[in-house]
């Protein structure tokens, strides 16, 4: 059990370190969001691609629609965190991830109970409260970008639900995202800039917070229950906001902590419900 805890923490730090990677290679380098999601996308294929050979348990797999959800979250993701602090984008994607998939089981049939409604109106109220204008408001383009970088992750993983073989199929999925780049490099072409940090902070983020971190998080899912797993991943908007002030020197505003209070605590509340309604 300790094993798992180990693995359940390295990959929650691995996808809290996409946000700071992303955030300090578009803060403090010249690389362009583009660029980025590129190189991310790129060398985290090239992991994936070569732990599922290494592990020779099955072939590369994946769909083009799961592809093309992944290729949208990423370019989202990197494009919205120009203007978003980590912290703040952190929790804007987590909330969009999570309303997503409770708006699709509402629109499946599903139906909210009590605590599962008062919980969904707090964390879409935390939501709101922090995109208010004011001076520490984040960027409304910014947001709006992070918001359908949640939409289309909550869309990939609801198609990736039941994979027997999520690392394979994650490994088919990055690979199959690669064609769309070229579009994104014509549309973008008079901005694209290199920088040779930056390009680092881009392969950190791809090979070993994307890559190695979903490796990890598929190593340690098995041996979670279903609620463990949605429950501990709450705390990805709390490390990244918390390294963020450390590493980044970003503020810790008294909005941000309001607002993640409300978001966070009321995903738990919903998933508090589920797990009592099961």
């Amino acid at each position: 059990m300790l094993r798992v805890a180990l693995l359940t923490a390295l990959a929650m730090l691995a996808f809290a370190g996409n946000s700071l990677l992303c955030r300090v290679a578009l803060r403090d380098s010249d690389l362009d969001p583009a660029s980025f999601t590129a190189i991310r996308l790129l060398s985290g294929a090239l992991v994936l691609a070569l732990l599922v050979m290494l592990r020779r348990q099955g072939p590369i797999r994946g769909d083009w629609r799961s592809a093309m959800a992944l290729f949208g979250y990423a370019a989202g993701f990197s494009f919205a965190y120009v203007e978003l602090d980590a912290g703040s984008g952190a929790l804007i994607l987590f909330g969009a991830v999570q309303a997503s998939m409770i708006g699709y089981g509402w629109l499946r049939g599903e139906r909210l109970r009590p605590l599962q409604l008062f919980g969904l109106v707090c964390a879409l109220g935390g939501l709101l409260f922090l995109l208010l204008p004011g001076a520490s408001a984040p960027s409304p383009q910014a947001a709006g970008l992070m918001v359908l970088a949640g939409v289309a992750w909550a869309f990939y993983s609801l198609l990736g639900r039941g994979n027997a073989d999520p690392l394979a199929a994650t490994a088919g999925n990055f690979l199959r995202s690669l064609p769309a780049l070229l579009p994104l490099a014509a549309l973008y072409l008079e901005h694209l800039r290199w920088d040779g940090l930056g390009a680092i902070y881009a392969v950190l983020s791809g090979a070993l917070a994307s890559g190695i971190g979903y490796a990890i998080w598929y190593t340690a899912l098995p041996h979670l229950k279903a609620i463990q797993a949605a429950s501990v991943q709450l705390s990805v908007p709390i490390i990244a906001a918390l390294f963020g002030a450390l590493l980044l020197g970003e503020a810790l505003s008294l909005r941000l902590v309001i607002a993640s209070l409300a978001v966070l605590g009321g995903i738990a509340l919903i998933l508090l419900a589920k797990a009592r309604q099961a």
